[in-house]
């Protein structure tokens, strides 16, 4: 655990999939490091930057500013490539259900792309109201 400290993002392309516990299929996104951020919610090349950008709804309450515990994500493989957690993060975590030591706030969880990414969405985490395709 760092007091804030971030780690430099990806420097070459790699896979994140996206599994989600309610049967929804895997989604596996191709992470361009020249295309970071993706949009403005999350540190950019964090977990939640790159699933928003690929339109894949995680719900982030703060809007990704590590204010709060929405964006609750477990790193299944892949979790050694990502940047150490800060205080600040492990006490908002703190108040999220489910943890695993896996678990991560996805808006500060940002891979270094060394190796392919697999994060679980929680089934509580996902907004389907912000889902609706158009």
């Amino acid at each position: 655990m760092t007091s804030g400290v971030e780690r430099d993002g990806p420097t070459k392309p790699y896979k994140m999939t996206f599994v989600f516990p309610d049967g929804e299929p895997d989604i596996v996104v191709d992470v361009d490091p020249d295309k970071l951020p993706c949009q403005r919610d999350g540190l950019s090349g964090s977990v939640l930057d790159v699933a928003l950008g690929a339109g894949i709804a995680v719900d982030h309450a703060c809007g990704g500013v590590c204010a709060c515990s929405t964006c609750h994500v477990v790193v299944q493989a892949g979790f050694d490539s990502c940047n150490e957690s800060s205080d600040r993060e492990e006490e908002e975590l703190d108040y999220a259900p489910g943890l695993t030591p896996n678990s991560r706030l996805g808006c500060q969880c940002v891979p270094d792309g060394s190796i392919d990414v697999v994060v679980k969405v929680p089934s509580w985490n996902r907004n389907y109201v912000k889902e609706a395709h158009h």
